[in-house]
């Protein structure tokens, strides 16, 4: 589904990507783990079309996004990328249900179907009697899988998650692992997620090791959520 071939990426003198070349498949969980400064994020941001490399291609089913021009690369990002961020990123002045709305109507779609759509992922989530509460009255779990659902609104290919569970505690962090497979087996969604989590990576279907810009090796896990 994604194919990352050969993409490098310096900051003036500093080189922080070398040639790196990856394959994402549709419907896998795939973890990306190593040393701070390994590149990581920037990878990350490269395939979510946050960032251009300075060499290089992402191809979404054979499409290569890298040389999109600007509106049709946020065209691309709003339909076909979710992002899940550390800190969940909630706009504290909406309500639940309106946060995971907002990227559906910046992407056109009405506020009512949009609003209906985010409903509907809610009440998936586990979430619905909170729907209605801001950001400073959930708890940093109900945060967290609000911010999921609100990745996931627009139905898009692939959720990129960057450190997903390093500000949550151990309670919240197992359930978000298990969400996570969880809308694998029921949405068929792709996961790419970055992580210094080691349980986390340990459960996902392949673990890729980098380190300064570099991959190292890639190894294949058996998911052993039983989901």
């Amino acid at each position: 589904m994604i194919s990352i071939r050969n993409i490098s990426k310096s900051y003036g003198s500093l080189k922080v990507l070398h040639d790196i070349s990856l394959d994402v498949n549709k419907g896998e969980v795939l973890s990306i783990v190593g040393p701070s400064g390994a590149g990581k994020t920037t990878l990350l941001q490269i395939v979510g079309t946050l960032d251009r490399p300075d060499s290089g291609a992402v191809l979404f089913d054979g499409e290569d996004v890298v040389g999109m021009k600007e509106a049709r690369l946020a065209r691309f990002r709003c339909e076909s990328v979710g992002f899940v961020f550390q800190f969940h990123q909630l706009l504290p002045e909406f309500t639940m249900q309106e946060n995971v709305a907002i990227p559906a109507m910046i992407g056109g779609m009405s506020h009512r179907k949009a609003m209906s759509r985010a409903e509907e992922l809610i009440r998936y989530f586990g979430l619905y009697d909170r729907r209605t509460h801001k950001p400073a009255q959930l708890s940093g779990g109900e945060c967290q899988r609000a911010a999921v659902a609100r990745a996931l609104v627009n139905s898009p290919a692939v959720v990129l998650a960057d450190e997903p569970t390093g500000s949550l505690d151990t309670r919240n962090r197992d359930e978000l692992h298990r969400l996570f497979f969880e809308l694998r087996r029921d949405m068929g969604q792709t996961f790419v997620i970055v992580t210094h989590d080691e349980y986390l990576a340990s459960t996902c279907d392949r673990i890729v090791h980098m380190s300064d810009g570099r991959i190292l090796k890639i190894d294949k896990r058996i998911n052993d959520l039983g989901i």
